[in-house]
């Protein structure tokens, strides 16, 4: 089950891969591009093993596919916050690895990983 995946190391436990090692060498690139770069390859592997078999079609348009939505700023006047999902039908030349399944994918991976997505999304 999805909801058995808490961790960046559950998700590649999930898919057989090696936690330790699955991570790219980014030192080539600018110290403050590397976090996200990262972050951006954990959460590619963690979406994969929330989705399980499942793999988006980009060119059905009548496929939802889930994405967590995140907002900047609260009414209490900072942050970074997972607010809930938000789906989309829609024809696209270009996918994100970053969709899901089903709105409860979404929400958990967007609560579960809120950290990994804010590094991704917004942390210098």
């Amino acid at each position: 089950m999805y909801t058995d995946i808490k961790t960046f190391e559950d998700a590649c436990q999930v898919l057989n891969l090696d936690s330790t090692t699955i991570i790219p060498d980014f030192s080539l690139f600018p110290e403050s591009d590397k976090e996200a770069m990262i972050a951006h390859a954990k959460l590619v592997i963690i979406a994969k093993a929330i989705n399980g078999d499942w793999v988006p079609n980009w060119n059905d348009w009548d496929q939802y596919k889930y994405y967590p939505w995140f907002e900047m700023g609260s009414p209490s006047g900072g942050g970074f916050s997972f607010a809930d999902y938000v789906g989309w039908g829609a024809h696209s030349g270009v996918g994100s690895r970053l969709c899901f399944e089903t709105r409860d994918q979404a929400k958990y991976a967007g609560k579960q990983f809120e950290d990994l997505y804010k590094t991704y999304f917004v942390k210098a």
